[in-house]
């Protein structure tokens, strides 16, 4: 499988403190005068859509594709389209406005986030809910590395998530090479025009061109970094802007490689919870719970390093796999029982025959859950047949090695995979070669105009900052730094091992109901629950 498919997350000084070089968009405009009228865009040309054909038209959504420029030190030249769909307020006399959302990624698509349920009736009367892909994302121009899906593969699958060899090393970063020639042919003047100010750029005109005084949004994950970047570059536009599942935007913007480090980090702290919380709960609550919880996953995990694991129907779990289901699994509530079981049934095939029968009855655990960590070979190294078409996007990297500096010789990072596993053994490899491709992109952050700060602008009004204590993509402490750095912000958490929160406790969505409504900041201080329990009594 490739490394790329599967992404979609203690070094020394030398090693860690990668300095950019890029250009604080000093040219960002940062509106101190909201009294002043602004400059006229034209209004978002909506069109009646249905956002599942498929069913029947609820008649309450809108669809258009709004220009803005390529390149806004040439606002007059060449023009992409942003695709955006609203839901209108189902109650038009109360509408207070548009509350714009973004799901994070880089790269993920949110035009359809206007269907979301994540947001209470009460927003959903008051507000169209608007959702877009930014620049180069799905439907609004996406980058685009490859002419074919053959062509994709080719390069893709030479590429190992979590390679430990030195062969699997040396071949992902050829490959990763082979990846950014094929991006610097292919992808056209948009590459240059990825980074996150131009982002914001977009939203504000979208903000403007719904006839919106002030911006209310709600960015999860690197839609925090939208959500914190528009209130530095415009603080008086602020209405009310929600952020959860933060990045650490200042580490962010200044040192990639580091920041990844990190981030491995929050995997391990919310694995080792998961780990904690399956053995209090125990089997058959949690099908892993039975025995020492954590030395069976470490046992697992060590012993792909060196071979996978064949199941019974021929599938074959591997480290890359298994590393990328673990981190996915993480990323929902309701996804770590089922891990569970998962981890369970490939821990029995491994200390087959008698371990198997023993535990399978108390763990009520089948061959078919392990084969969620597997990998199809045959599936995973097919070919698409010749000048299919790419359907992909390329944005994910697009974004990131735009916005964040990393060093230029690729090395770095394997040499980086040997230390950072010391500290995180299960995700420290598989995060420090996220990002390989950044070293020879053809526009790296040193050279791109960027925002990176300051971030401590005061914003009219203040900036709920949502955390979950064990968010594995951005963890906590992100969260924590992200409302220190920020002018005017207020930390609500969640005690929820899950990346993002909105949606997930009514006590939460209470708070965002006021604030998104009334603009009623939340008290700080408050630690929530979510509503769902992670191994509810069987």
């Amino acid at each position: 499988m490739s490394r790329i498919s599967t992404l979609a997350g203690a070094v020394t000084c030398a090693l860690a403190l990668v300095t950019g070089s890029a250009v604080a968009a000093s040219a960002a405009p940062v509106d101190q005068a909201p009294s002043l009228a602004e400059a006229k865009v034209d209004p978002v040309a909506w069109t009646p859509c249905n956002p599942d054909p498929s069913k029947p038209d609820p008649g309450i959504y809108d669809c258009a594709v709004y220009p803005v420029p390529l390149d806004y030190d040439n606002p007059s030249g060449e023009k992409i389209g942003i695709a955006m769909m609203r839901r209108r307020a189902s109650d038009p006399s109360k509408r207070i406005g548009s509350l714009f959302l973004n799901p994070g990624g880089p790269g993920g698509s949110g035009y359809l986030w206007a269907t979301t349920s994540r947001f209470g009736p009460e927003v959903q009367s008051k507000f169209d809910l608007v959702g877009f892909d930014p620049r180069g994302v799905a439907r609004s121009n996406p980058l685009k590395c490859y002419k074919t899906q053959e062509d994709a593969d080719a390069v893709n699958n030479r590429m190992v998530g979590v390679p430990v060899t030195k062969a699997e090393v040396d071949d992902t970063l050829d490959a990763d090479q082979d990846y950014t020639d094929a991006c610097s042919k292919n992808a056209g003047p948009l590459i240059e025009h990825m980074s996150t100010i131009n982002v914001v750029r977009d939203l504000d005109r979208m903000r403007r061109a719904v006839g919106d005084a002030q911006l209310t949004f709600a960015g999860f994950s690197y839609g925090t970094l939208i959500g914190s970047t528009y209130a530095n570059m415009y603080p008086n536009k602020v209405r009310a802007i929600i952020i959860d599942g933060n990045v650490d935007p200042n580490l962010r913007l200044h040192n990639g490689l580091e920041y990844d480090r990190q981030r491995a980090g929050g995997f391990e702290l919310a694995l080792d919870e998961f780990l904690k919380r399956c053995q209090a709960a125990g089997a058959p609550r949690c099908a892993f719970g039975e025995g020492d919880t954590r030395a069976k996953f470490d046992q697992l995990r060590d012993h792909l390093r060196t071979s996978p694991i064949t199941l019974a129907n021929g599938s074959k779990v591997t480290l890359s796999s298994f590393t990328s289901e673990v981190a996915s699994a993480l990323y929902s509530q309701a996804k770590l029982a089922p891990l569970a079981k998962s981890l369970q049934a490939t821990y029995q095939v491994l200390q087959k025959p008698n371990a198997a029968a023993l535990l399978a009855p108390k763990a009520n655990v089948a061959d078919e859950d392990a084969n969620v960590l597997s990998v199809d070979v045959p599936r995973a190294l097919r070919e698409a047949p010749a000048d299919s078409e790419y359907t992909a996007d390329d944005s994910y990297m697009g974004v990131n090695c735009q916005d964040k500096p990393y060093p230029s010789n690729d090395r770095v990072f394997a040499n980086a995979a040997k230390a950072w596993e010391q500290e995180s053994p299960t995700f420290g490899r598989y995060q420090a070669f996220d990002a390989p491709a950044c070293a020879s992109w053809p526009a790296p952050a040193r050279d791109a105009e960027r925002f990176s700060g300051p971030w401590n602008k005061k914003t009219s009004n203040t900036v709920m900052v949502i955390g979950n204590l064990y968010d594995p993509a951005t963890q906590y402490k992100f969260a924590q730094r992200m409302q220190q750095q920020l002018g005017n912000a207020v930390l609500v958490s969640v005690d929820s091992i899950e990346h993002c929160a909105v949606g997930r406790s009514k006590a939460l969505n209470e708070l965002v109901t006021r604030y998104l409504v009334d603009r009623t900041a939340p008290k700080p201080g408050q630690l929530l629950k979510p509503d769902a329990e992670i191994f509810p009594a069987v």
